[in-house]
């Protein structure tokens, strides 16, 4: 089977060789540090990249502006990773970048979404929050007006049409969707973190204008989008969930945004697009009944450090697709934390399907060569062993529907 293929029949539970094989991804520190310690140094990282930048691993779409990792991949051999349509799916025409203020160690900046931040200038952190460009219905009104039209005009890459012969001839997942086209992630760039949670007391209605604008508008976008491509699967971005549990109460959530995911999802569902994702850190436990609701069909990273245990989510939500969960933070601690980390989830997790087993976030610069290639070289060995029985297995439960 390729890429594609396996993908699509493992995540919905049917006949697979195996699960998928690769990592959500790792800092540009991650992989620095592994070249000086033993990963061949094949296609390298570009200069611009930074200890604290993303290296996209094959969980995750790689290309657009982000790096995707080729050396780690190369030399374990995982699957070819997801892609996704890159198009402008939200601000444009961009703002102008500029420098607002320069400082001895950073700079406080506008960036093309109209954002604007803090950015040390070794870039060796995530940059600081500092404003967005939506305070009050003027500045929303205006922002629509101006760079929220549901036109692809302007839109699309220059190589557009040579894409859409690409995607015609894959052997690889294809996505839509995000970043920057979920109903809290995205109104988090667009306002603020904090002065977001404080508009859902003050300024209801306006937090509702703007993730029911924004269904409809991202509707509209990949309806025209769908007419020229077809895809694998759909993905929302929210980072909504932090250690504690979600940023907003669920009866917020069902208020103000599951009318919206009821809309999109049943949009996408009615383009023929089956698994339907949403990225989020944190404990999402009080929200996984209503992202199920809302037509959700799969989820991830399932961070453990914040109470996110992928056994027990399966056992509650057994045909929800499920992409991570396994600790990073034991990659660093050795082969004994290891291998009880992986034989206490990813057996049962291969029996049951429907799960891409990887770690739960970008791999920690703390985290040895050697510890790592243990770790990949100790879930392989499962993935393979399991796959000996899986597919049979799997295509049973797939017609039997359990």
């Amino acid at each position: 089977m390729n890429s594609r293929e396996r993908f699509l029949a493992w995540m919905s539970f049917g006949r697979a060789d195996r699960a998928p094989r690769g990592e959500l991804g790792y800092w540009g520190g991650t992989i620095r540090r592994w070249y000086e310690e033993g990963l061949p140094k094949n296609a390298g990282l570009p200069d611009f990249v930074a200890k604290g930048d993303a290296v996209i691993g094959e969980m995750n779409p790689g290309t657009g502006s982000r790096v995707r990792d080729q050396d780690v991949r190369d030399y374990f051999g995982f699957d070819k990773g997801i892609d996704k349509i890159w198009f402008n799916n939200l601000i444009c025409p961009y703002f102008e970048e500029e420098v607002l203020e320069d400082h001895v160690t950073h700079v406080v900046k506008r960036t093309r979404r109209g954002t604007i931040i803090r950015e040390a200038k070794d870039r060796a952190g995530l940059p600081g929050w500092v404003s967005g460009p939506v305070s009050n219905w003027e500045d929303w009104e205006r922002l629509k007006a101006e760079r929220l039209q549901p036109t692809l005009e302007g839109r699309l890459p220059a190589d557009w049409t040579e894409q859409v012969a690409r995607y015609k001839a894959r052997d690889y997942p294809l996505f839509i969707g995000g970043p920057y086209n979920g109903f809290f992630g995205t109104l988090t760039d667009l306002v603020g973190r904090e002065k977001l949670l404080y508009m859902y007391y003050d300024n209801p209605g306006l937090v509702k204008d703007m993730i029911n604008y924004l269904a409809e508008f991202w509707i509209a976008l990949y309806d025209e989008i769908l007419d020229q491509a077809d895809v694998d699967a759909a993905s929302i971005w929210e980072d909504m969930c932090g250690k504690n549990g979600p940023l907003i109460s669920p009866a917020a959530f069902r208020e103000f945004m599951l009318p919206a995911y009821k809309e999109t999802t049943s949009f996408f569902r009615g383009r023929g697009i089956k698994i339907i994702l949403v990225d989020s850190d944190g404990n999402l436990w009080p929200l996984i009944p209503l992202w199920v609701e809302g037509g959700v069909t799969a989820l991830y990273n399932f961070e453990v450090n914040a109470g996110m245990d992928v056994v027990e989510v399966r056992k509650a939500y057994p045909r929800l697709q499920m992409v991570g969960g396994l600790d990073k933070t034991k990659l660093a601690a050795g082969p004994e934390a290891i291998d009880v980390e992986l034989e206490t989830k990813v057996p049962f997790m291969l029996r049951s399907g429907g799960y891409w087993p990887a770690v739960d976030g970008n791999v920690d610069p703390d985290v040895s060569w050697e510890n790592f290639c243990y770790y990949r070289r100790r879930l392989d060995d499962m993935i393979y062993e399991a796959s000996k029985g899986i597919s049979r297995l799997c295509g049973e439960l797939a017609v039997d529907g359990a």
